[in-house]
């Protein structure tokens, strides 16, 4: 088996599951083209593409919290991607460490885990 047995959506995409190498927490989910892939197998780092923004986005490239890939894995459906990665700093650009700081109490109430790194506004600007 090699990369032309992964099967991408209907869009070209294929999810990808961040995890952090070292305490097996899952820090983000994001997608990824073929190019995308390519690019983060060639670099060592983690490349995504935007669905909303249509282009190629690498991870950390304003906030300085780079993924450096350890392992890759993909399912026995060829279908979605296992990243293990060394993450500096946070993985969300809500602050957080993980991107799943938001857990679902029993009771349908929304409970926040975990502490923020950094302040999303000084590191990006005020969004609209």
């Amino acid at each position: 088996m090699d990369l032309s047995s992964l099967k991408y959506n209907e869009a070209g995409l294929i999810p990808a599951i961040i995890q952090d190498a070292d305490t097996g927490v899952v820090l983000m989910m994001a997608y990824m083209n073929q190019a995308s892939l390519e690019k983060t197998l060639a670099t060592g780092e983690t490349w995504f593409w935007s669905r909303s923004r249509k282009v190629f986005w690498h991870k950390g490239e304003t906030s300085g919290n780079i993924q450096r890939v350890k392992e890759v894995f993909y399912d026995c459906d060829s279908d979605t991607l296992l990243f293990k990665v060394e993450q500096q700093g946070a993985a969300c650009h809500e602050g957080y460490r993980t991107c799943f700081h938001y857990r679902l109490e029993p009771d349908g109430t929304v409970a926040i885990v975990g502490e923020k790194l950094f302040d999303p506004e000084q590191v990006y600007g005020k969004r609209t």
